[in-house]
């Protein structure tokens, strides 16, 4: 038979095991347990160990003190213009106080769902869908402000308020759909349109500009023709005249008389024969003049040739040089001077472009091709034969 004393000790251990269990309470990290003795909340219990009174103190409830992420199921909600509309909301709270949130409510999540529900009603309720689609944040905001005004009494804090889904009716999503649709083959058009639009007005800017450039030229080439026919036949007539002048000086300054000029006469007449066209040759009538002059030479009349030739020489007047070089050089000049000022007013006119449509880039306006005035409209005119210096 086992001795009674063993059964004892046995059950003391089990008293002694189970006192120590009823006594040391250990409270988990984030979380605070709340004390009731006798019924009453006596403390609550921060995480660590703690020791209390066994059969007299009980832990009432346990709170987690972490955020919470709360979904709440789809809603029916009707908007101002009688549309049935389903809502999908989440919730993301937190305690601050356990002892306000176990004592003042008696189920917090589903004062705070209940809460939601008929806080979404009110708003959603004095909105038109179109409203209701698009001003979720709106949404959120007094959502949360209105719930966060109400739970602040319970000891909950309301971080954030998000609505997850808005989902109205399958017609009226139908109906949206096809509006979309519309809406987009409408820009869709009327970017082609633009487009369009935009191709002809740069290709009839092209044409324009490219008709002025040819009209430019020709009339540039036309100029150009003009003045080289000009400077061409002045650079020939003071050929001429040079040639003249100095046959007509050398002439005058051997003094001839008129024997000399009978002899350079008869000498010529050999080759004016010499020609292979020639079958016939005809003595001319200055053939006579010139033998006269001969004659009177002999006879006497030579110191009268000369003096009448003297005084020929002494009313020749040289004519004025024309430095046609110099005026090629003058109008060569003009024309670089011409052509580098229409560089740089083109050059201009495409710095005055970019910064125009930097600007409208930056200021998120569309930007709408412009056609650059042309350079012709604006370029110096070349200069006119006629109003060129005379020499």
């Amino acid at each position: 038979m086992p001795d009674p004393s063993l059964f004892i000790l046995i059950g003391a251990a089990v008293v002694v095991v189970l006192l120590l269990a009823a006594t040391l309470k250990i409270i988990r990290q984030q979380q605070v347990a709340l004390v009731e003795r006798l019924g009453k909340f006596r403390k609550a219990l921060e995480p660590g160990p703690h020791l209390v009174v066994p059969f007299f103190d009980q832990i009432r409830y346990t709170l987690d003190m972490r955020e919470q992420v709360v979904p709440f199921p789809p809603q029916g909600v009707i908007t101002e213009d009688n549309l049935m509309v389903s809502i999908d909301s989440v919730i993301y709270f937190q305690i601050v106080d356990p002892v306000r949130a176990a004592y003042e409510a008696q189920n917090y999540r589903a004062a705070i769902e209940q809460l939601t529900m008929t806080t979404l009603r009110n708003i959603i309720g004095g909105m038109d869908l179109e409203a209701a689609l698009t001003s979720r944040e709106e949404i959120n905001q007094r959502l949360r402000a209105v719930l966060d005004e109400a739970t602040g009494k319970w000891g909950i804090k309301v971080n954030r308020v998000e609505l997850r889904a808005i989902e109205p009716p399958p017609t009226i999503r139908d109906a949206m759909e096809k509006g979309a649709r519309a809406e987009r083959d409408k820009r869709a058009q009327i970017l082609l349109a633009e487009g369009q639009r935009q191709s002809q007005i740069l290709s009839a800017g092209g044409d324009r500009e490219a008709a002025i450039l040819r009209a430019q030229g020709d009339r540039e080439a036309q100029v150009l023709r003009a003045q080289a026919d000009r400077q061409a036949a002045m650079l020939r007539a003071e050929g001429e005249a040079q040639a003249i002048t100095s046959v007509f000086e050398a002439i005058h300054a051997g003094q001839p008389d008129q024997a000399l000029l009978a002899y350079q006469y008869m000498q010529m007449l050999p080759k004016l024969a010499n020609g292979d066209a020639n079958k016939m040759w005809i003595v001319p009538s200055e053939l006579n003049d010139a033998l006269k002059g001969l004659g009177q030479i002999a006879g006497g009349e030579a110191q009268d040739v000369r003096e009448y030739v003297s005084k020929a020489t002494s009313h020749f007047q040289r004519p004025e040089k024309v430095d046609v070089h110099a005026e090629i050089e003058e109008q060569a000049a003009k024309d670089r001077k011409r052509s580098d000022e229409t560089v740089e007013k083109a050059i201009a006119d495409a710095k005055a472009l970019e910064q125009n449509k930097l600007a409208k880039r930056q200021a998120g306006r569309p930007e709408l091709p412009q056609s650059p005035e042309p350079v012709a409209d604006e370029s110096l005119p070349l200069g006119d034969p006629q109003e060129m210096e005379q020499p």
